[in-house]
């Protein structure tokens, strides 16, 4: 189960997957409140049901709406109390859910989840908000990377395609192929970003991995280009050291672009 951590004014807030649907940690939330309080304290408000029901009615077509009219009419007696358990296995609710074992507390629908923040204060409330869309941009931002990313491999194959058929000799051994491949796959990496890989690794002894693997998405987008246009050179003969200086120059016209493109959307 993905687990994801909400750092909401030094309170720190489990979010885990339900699906497709974030759900927040109520039990978390709860310390940021003062005083001894408890998740069945604010089930309990008839005001809490009410949004409750009406979220349920519009996002679960299999809630039970009669026995929570049942529970309902009960909200505002002081004998009235009802855990989440007990709540969602007599309505079959989906915003609210009980865990025990690993992750174990009281979750909530996102929807939910702000509800009882602003329970806690409203303060709480605006933060965490703020906090929670933060992580879906960087959420966003990941996916974005990840998906140039595997572009930028899918490229490659077409890119060693080309190499492989016109410039590694049918007879050269596995050893010496792969130091023809090596070399045109620096080609991309001097053209893009100005060094080989092991120039790179000399420069970064540190670091794991690639320069790929630390390339921001522009420069993933410019080098899934230039891995076709490479293949495209390759097969009309160009040779290689023509084809570097056209690739340098297509590379950075294309960031240049890119970065234009990605500052006009900053400044809207």
């Amino acid at each position: 189960m993905a687990k994801q951590t909400l750092i909401v004014q030094d309170t720190p807030i489990t979010v885990i997957k339900r699906g497709e649907e974030d759900y927040i940690c109520l039990t978390d939330m709860l310390q940021a409140k003062d005083g001894d309080f408890f998740v069945t304290d604010w089930l309990r408000n008839r005001n809490t049901l009410e949004y409750i029901g009406i979220w349920e009615k519009v996002y679960n077509p299999d809630f039970n709406y009669g026995e929570f009219a049942t529970i309902r009419n009960q909200a505002g007696l002081n004998s009235f109390k009802i855990s989440v358990k007990e709540f969602v296995t007599r309505t079959n609710a989906i915003s609210l859910q009980a865990k025990a074992g690993r992750y174990g507390g009281t979750y909530a629908h996102k929807d939910i989840a702000f509800e009882f923040a602003m329970w806690i204060s409203p303060e709480f409330k605006i933060f965490i908000v703020k906090e929670f869309q933060r992580l879906k941009e960087e959420e966003q931002k990941a996916i974005g990377w990840s998906a140039k990313r595997e572009l930028s491999k899918i490229n490659y194959h077409i890119h060693t395609d080309a190499v492989r058929a016109n410039l590694v000799p049918d007879e050269v051994d596995a050893y010496h192929s792969s130091l023809i491949y090596a070399e045109e796959a620096d080609v991309l990496n001097v053209a893009l970003f100005g060094m080989t890989a092991k120039e790179w690794r000399e420069a970064n002894p540190g670091k794991k991995g690639n320069m790929r693997d630390y390339a921001t998405i522009n420069q993933l987008i410019c080098l899934s280009n230039m891995e076709n246009l490479n293949a495209v050179f390759i097969n009309e003969g160009i040779p290689q050291r023509n084809r570097i200086h056209k690739l340098n120059k297509i590379a950075i016209q294309q960031m240049t672009v890119l970065e234009e493109v990605g500052n006009r959307k900053l400044l809207k």
